[in-house]
């Protein structure tokens, strides 16, 4: 017997739940609290202690004025700039981030964002200082694959939307053009179905423009959904960043063999602590990028490339301002020196990989950031889980690749049906027998041919009778397993966590972009006990 979980309570339909973070083995360990002490910046717990922190902070960047620096950069409008503004005059911010997916990526893309705020907003009320959130759009990030695929939950199962471009290798997305995307704003708006507010479906079309680009789309999305929420996006690629990023760039470079010893000796150390780092060094190159143009077969690109550490002096001295960038590591050292950054949020990995960056600043004589888990959470339709219901499924054996197949088909099938079927041949064939000895020799009132007749007629009825029964044993068959394809998708796709695959903009687009409220609600449990120490939800 398959016991059931409770089906979780819906507003309008929709489901939004907290989810566990996830992540590698030394993800884990720091969410707990196993490790952190010696490989991470200590992270605040109290109002008092993050106060302390926040001034720090604000010292730190003393006589540097951020804002009008970045202000392009940032483009912000609305409540987002007037937060800006309030952190640039006596506050902080906290950071999250993500490089650029198509139609805004994964869900988690707004998990964060929405995390982020909630937090903002939590230490602004705690440490009576302005909080901004902001969110680091990595457009100058050069993740074809995860840029041009997202994916969405239909009615017939997930679905892959693509570009329609050849993959790039090495060049930023704010570089890559979008192509044509005809095929993948049609499939959009079918998973959006055809009650969707238009307002997201616009935001969408007015960011994917013939001309832009997939970073620049990517910004513009994030801007229109977030910045009337107080959430500030920071387009990573832009001159304006590039430009206020090159004095520390070239400083990397410079410093470039010293920041390789101290990173291989943390690698080494996490290592010899028996977890797998999560970003692999490489011997022999910086942490710094350089682009520059490389002509191909596509005609001329802008093309990333790593600094070998033994040209890293000559490339600090002769790269041309605005072609240098960070690479993963490098990047919350950066962002701490241009941005009051009282904490980033991290995902899974990206917490991983912390544990390789406070070396990097200690080399480089920088601040160390301070990473903080982000929330997780699920947004679910209401319809997936009254159809695992229909089907006779718990939402566990979904973790299976297999066995909700087998259990679906196996209610299916009717073991009873067949049974009696060839029960009733039996008995038929038997008392046929006995009606031809019954009528066999002289003055038989019928023939032989008669009885075969009568049994050919009985064999025909129950062989049609049978056809009928299996055709619409697979007629529901193809049905079930059609829905259990929906159900897959909407809450476990890939085998996943729907947070990590599923594009949240159908769901926007179906329920209202009041969604995002919703998610800065379930996420403020999250916020609270990261501001005040306590266990709270996680």
């Amino acid at each position: 017997m398959t016991v059931r979980e409770p089906v979780p309570m819906s507003v309008d339909g929709v489901i939004i739940r907290t989810a566990p973070l996830g992540g590698s083995t030394l993800s884990q360990a720091v969410q707990r609290g196993d490790v952190g002490a010696e490989w991470y910046s200590h992270r605040p717990s109290s109002p008092e202690a993050w106060r302390a922190h926040a001034l720090q902070v604000r010292a730190s960047l003393d006589g540097f004025d951020w804002l009008t620096t970045l202000a392009p950069a940032f483009a912000a409008t609305g409540a987002a700039a007037d937060r800006l503004a309030q952190a640039a005059a006596r506050g902080v911010v906290v950071t999250t981030g993500q490089q650029p997916g198509l139609f805004g990526g994964p869900a988690y893309t707004w998990s964060k964002a929405l995390s982020a705020l909630s937090l903002a907003d939590e230490l602004s009320a705690a440490i009576d200082m302005p909080v901004a959130p902001v969110f680091w759009a990595a457009t100058d990030d050069a993740d074809w694959m995860e840029a041009a695929v997202t994916h969405v939950a239909t009615a017939r199962g997930l679905q892959s939307l693509s570009l329609a471009g050849q993959p790039t290798e090495g060049v930023a997305m704010a570089d890559v053009p979008l192509g044509d995307l005809t095929a993948a704003r049609a499939a959009l708006a079918s998973a959006c179905g055809s009650a969707a507010q238009a307002s997201v479906l616009d935001a969408v079309d007015a960011a994917y423009v013939p001309h832009a680009t997939v970073g620049a789309a990517y910004a513009q999305l994030l801007r229109s959904l977030l910045e009337p929420l107080g959430i500030a996006v920071l387009d990573a690629s832009h001159p304006a960043f590039r430009v206020a990023s090159d004095r520390f760039l070239r400083h990397a470079l410079t410093a470039a063999g010293a920041v390789s010893e101290a990173l291989s000796a943390r690698t080494q150390a996490i290592v010899t602590a028996g977890y797998a780092p999560q970003v692999d060094v490489i011997d022999g190159l910086s942490l710094v990028f350089h682009t520059g143009l490389v002509s191909s077969g596509e005609g001329v690109q802008r093309v990333r490339v790593r600094v070998p550490v033994a040209e890293a002096a000559t490339v600090a001295r002769e790269a041309e301002p605005g072609t240098l960038g960070a690479n993963v590591l490098l990047r919350p050292v950066l962002e701490r020196s241009l941005l009051p950054t009282l904490t980033y949020l991290a995902g899974p990995g990206e917490l991983a990989y912390f544990a390789q960056v406070s070396p990097i600043a200690s080399a480089l004589g920088a601040p160390a950031p301070v990473a903080s888990p982000r929330w997780a959470g699920e947004v679910v339709d209401g319809d997936a889980y009254r159809a695992l219901d229909r089907l006779g499924l718990s939402e566990t054996v979904l973790r299976d690749p297999h066995a909700a197949e087998q259990q679906v088909a196996q209610r299916l099938l009717d073991d009873g049906i067949s049974d009696t079927l060839e029960r009733l041949r039996v008995a038929i064939d038997a008392q046929l027998r006995a009606l031809r000895d019954s009528v066999d020799g002289a003055g038989s009132p019928v023939s032989h041919d008669v009885i075969a007749g009568l049994s050919r007629d009985l064999t025909h009825r129950i062989d049609t009778f049978e056809h009928r029964v299996l055709g619409g044993v697979k007629r529901n068959e193809v049905e079930a397993m059609r829905e259990l394809a929906y159900v897959r998708a909407s809450l476990r796709p890939m085998g996943k966590s729907p947070e990590r695959v599923l594009n949240l903009l159908p769901y926007l687009a179906r329920f209202g972009v009041g969604l995002l409220l919703r998610l800065r609600d379930a996420s403020q449990a999250h916020a609270q006990s990261l501001v005040h120490g306590t266990r709270g939800e996680s």
